[in-house]
């Protein structure tokens, strides 16, 4: 079928704005500690059943302490810190403004890149940093109106909390330090695997070695959770229906379909391609945020999603 990777990648963008609205729900019904819990570990049991199913086994054979260590620290700060700081921006800004503030996971990745990896950085991606960080700052800054001094209406101020802005960016750098430690686990792994094999298997690697991110996630969201002594409130989030409906929801369209759609994309188009279409998240979650949340649609803000996309394809293009 003509065009299957570009219709994938599409999908992938839906499959990830209802992943965002069903976990700023959820996260306000449960809070962040409890929604994530049970999100690793639910990520965690859908992962392993995918693999058991396709490969007979959910054990990551081949994967070496290296491979651990990596994979690990890549949950730590992808899916910890990452979704710590994103679901408390839902909380603050709501997951449109969310969504938006991930559109710093390329740019934190490119540069993680250069540092860790010794990528070099061209004149495109220096270009495309800039593109995306206007399109954020004209979304998030307005004009201050409601003064009488001339000279105080020139000026700018945030028009959203300034918690809520901190966290959205903090979640686009959990989002890109983690996925660059995640290929230097992948890469890692895939060494480990002998090369009789490899080509049976490499396909299902990224999915076992997300189950061994998850792992990390979940002990550290576990612990926090707590410390905080939400333990009580973790035993009967169960019986919050609508809490719970909206995260199983976030799980199957996040971590397991959206992530093995996205390689499937990948597998039918070329990867720049798919990602700047699974990267329009921010422009298509703008109408359904307006019927169920109720939040205004302006035209300054749906400048500034599109620039923050068009930076995030430059990329890529």
């Amino acid at each position: 079928m003509q065009y299957i990777g570009e219709i994938i990648s599409i999908g992938v963008a839906f499959s990830w704005t209802l992943t965002a609205m069903a976990s700023e729900v959820a996260t306000k019904h449960l809070g962040v500690f409890v929604s994530n819990v049970w999100r690793m570990m639910l990520a965690f049991l859908c992962s392993a059943a995918f693999m058991w199913f396709f490969t007979g086994t959910f054990i990551p054979h081949y994967a070496d302490g290296t491979t651990w260590m990596w994979l690990l620290l890549s949950g730590v700060v992808g899916y910890f810190f990452g979704d710590w700081c994103l679901f408390n921006s839902y909380i603050w800004i709501g997951s449109r403004y969310g969504q938006l503030f991930m559109t710093l996971a390329p740019m934190v990745t490119a540069l993680a890149a250069w540092v860790a990896l010794g990528q070099q950085l061209s004149l495109q991606s220096l270009l495309a940093m800039a593109v995306t960080i206007s399109g954020i700052v004209i979304s998030v800054v307005s004009r201050v109106a409601d003064s009488e001094d001339e000279s105080a209406k020139k000026k700018f101020k945030l028009a959203l909390p300034w918690q809520g802005v901190l966290f959205g960016i903090g979640a686009g750098v959990g989002q890109g330090v983690g996925l660059v430690l995640s290929k230097i686990g992948l890469d890692r792994y895939t060494a480990g695997v002998p090369a009789s094999l490899l080509p049976d298997i490499e396909n299902y690697l990224p999915f076992s070695a997300n189950m061994i991110r998850c792992i990390a996630g979940f002990f550290c969201f576990l612990v926090w959770m707590l410390l905080r002594k939400e333990g009580p409130n973790f035993m009967k989030s169960y019986r919050d229906r609508k809490g719970m409906s909206m995260l199983l929801m976030a799980v199957i369209f996040g971590p397991f379909l959206g992530v093995g759609f996205s390689l499937m994309a990948v597998q039918h188009t070329a990867a720049g391609i798919a990602s700047t279409l699974m990267a329009t998240t921010p422009i298509i979650i703008l109408l359904p945020s307006w019927y169920f949340f109720h939040q205004k649609i302006t035209p300054k803000v749906v400048l500034g999603a599109v620039i923050s996309v068009v930076g995030v394809s430059l990329f890529f293009l």
